[in-house]
Order: C-alpha cells, then structure tokens, then sequence
C-alpha cells in the first residue's frame, strides 16, 4: 500500500497539519507496511503552470507530439505519477476565504490534464485515474457545514468536482470546524472523532474490517 500525504499549511503546528498527520498515523496502524510519500505544498509549493505548460496543452499537434517527460509537462508528469501509485490520499488544508489556498489549486491544476487524467467525451470530461479513498482534513476558523453552518463552502464542491473529473470519487471530508473559538480540549476531541471515521472508510481495502 502507498499513502500520498499533502499538507498546504504554511503553519508549522497548524490544525490542518495535525489532523493530516492523525490520519496517516491511523492508516498505519491499519496498513503498518504502507509507504508514505510526502508531498508538502506549505513549505515547498509547486509552482503555477507556466506559459510553456499552457502553449502545449492550448495546440493539440504540441500535445500529441509531446512526450510526458518534455520540460512543459514533466513536474504535472511527476505529480501526476504520485497520485497514480498511491492507494490512498490524504490532503491537509485551511479553509482559506472559503475556499482552497492557492497552492492546493496550484497542485491541482498539474494534475488536471486533458489526454492524461482527463479524457473528453461526447456527455462530459470522465475520468482516466481508477479510484480510490481520499481524505481531506480541512480547518476552518469558522463553521462552513452542519447546523451551525454561517459561511459559504466553495471547498468541498469543488474538490469534489475536480477530484471526480480525474475518477477518485470516494472523497472523505473531515472537517475541523469553529478553531477560532474552540479551545484545545474541544478541537482534540472532534479530531478524535474525525479519525474515528477513517476504519470504516478503509474497509474496501482492508481485508477484515468492518
């Protein structure tokens, strides 16, 4: 088994950060010989597509005469290529104003790719990877679902949307919610119970759980 961890915080201790990582270490209890390839986007952020990417994917006698490992397309090959391998994905990240930060959307926008994880048909854009669990561990200072909810949440739809147009549909949102008013006690023990979710989640892969 291959686990994919991403972090987008650029906090060291954040809430995001804490929460991915109580998840990995979930996951290796349940998987102990899974390997961890780190990806960390706070620290080390990819870098936005560039003009060369763009020329390439905009000619479709440049992309078709492209090889993945050309230098437009060879950080989205590599990117790409992690999320392949892995068997499992899970993404920390702040809510940032509602939505994804930039460097999440940077990630993304490499692994998005027409002719590559994306194929175009006549009802829509259908996906080219095969699916698997992806966990997402969003902090929010403020409360986006539930009851409770008083802001918008344009993260979840469009994860959502743009995990499922590659084909990973299984995405499992646990959210940390209200951090800016929650003391430590309160955000340990939804954190406790997000994590609580994970076995479950993993029982397709899992022989033995329930």
């Amino acid at each position: 088994m291959n686990i994919l961890h991403i972090d987008c915080s650029p906090r060291p201790e954040s809430h995001s950060r804490q929460l991915s990582a109580a998840v990995v270490d979930k996951l290796l209890n349940l998987l102990p010989d899974a390997n961890v390839t780190r990806r960390d986007l706070g620290y080390q952020p990819v870098p936005h597509i560039g003009v060369d990417y763009a020329d390439v994917l905009a000619s479709p006698e440049s992309l078709a005469a492209a090889e993945p490992t050309c230098d437009a397309l060879r950080l989205s090959e590599q990117l790409i290529y992690e999320v392949e391998r892995s068997d499992v994905v899970v993404i920390g990240t702040p809510m940032n104003n509602f939505g994804i930060p930039s460097v999440l959307k940077a990630w993304i926008d490499h692994i998005l790719r027409v002719g590559r994880t994306i194929k175009l048909t006549p009802a829509g854009k259908a996906g080219m990877l095969h699916d698997r669990p992806v966990f997402v561990g969003i902090a929010s200072g403020g409360v986006f679902a539930g009851d409770r909810a008083n802001q918008p949440d344009f993260l979840t739809p469009y994860l959502s949307a743009a995990f499922g147009c590659i084909g990973l549909k299984t995405v499992h949102y646990l959210p940390l919610q209200a951090t800016a008013f929650v003391g430590d006690a309160g955000i340990s023990e939804v954190r406790r119970s997000l994590i609580a979710t994970i076995e479950p989640a993993m029982a397709s892969l899992v022989p033995g759980l329930v």
